[in-house]
């Protein structure tokens, strides 16, 4: 790991702007290199992830290695893939029972620089609407995924990879049909 990304993590890792709305701290999970080819950008960490401080270490985690057809030891593969939220840490949840949105203060603050030490990345993954939001601005989650074709070769939008998730895909045959041949064979030619 080079000296300008380590001590850009351990800065990230200290961060502390917004404590007081966490309501289990501070734990900013990310995992980057400056030689990542792949990068998948979501959300924000859940409860499981920040216990662990493992970025998809649960259930949506399996669901989306499902989804790229890839191994724990290749999406772990730091040198070629990174993990960046939107919101680096846990946001606590809604009173609907969902996590809340990331911190609004987080992607300011952190999401230029982190991007700025990866200029290898070939690919993007916008995995959930807060993501794709970032990078495209609002719309509907389900038209971009559905027309991912055209946010290629930078980016590919997809769902949120969370067990609501099971009912979308029912709903919407040609994500397996169509999307996920086309994701599996995206990714692996970015990561050749």
């Amino acid at each position: 790991m080079s000296d300008d990304i380590a001590a850009l993590l351990q800065e990230v890792r200290a961060c502390r702007v917004c404590a007081a709305h966490l309501p289990l701290g501070p734990r900013p999970v990310v995992h980057m290199s400056a030689t990542a080819r792949l990068l998948i950008a979501s959300q924000a960490p859940g409860t499981r992830v920040h216990q662990s401080g493992i970025s998809f270490n649960d259930a949506s985690g399996d669901r989306l290695r499902a989804w790229l057809n890839m191994d724990k030891t290749n999406f772990y593969d730091a040198a070629r893939v990174a993990l960046l939220p939107v919101g680096l840490c846990y946001p606590g949840r809604l009173p609907n029972g969902g996590d809340a949105p990331p911190r609004p203060e987080c992607a300011p603050l952190w999401r230029a620089r982190i991007l700025a030490a990866m200029p290898h990345i070939r690919l993007t993954l916008l995995v959930g609407s807060y993501a794709q939001n970032v990078e495209l601005g609002p719309g509907s989650m389900t038209e971009r995924v559905r027309g991912f074709r055209r946010y290629l070769p930078r980016f590919f939008p997809l769902p949120h990879p969370s067990w609501r998730t099971g009912g979308w895909e029912r709903r919407n045959p040609w994500f397996g049909d169509e999307v996920l041949p086309a994701l599996r064979a995206r990714v692996a030619k970015v990561l050749r």
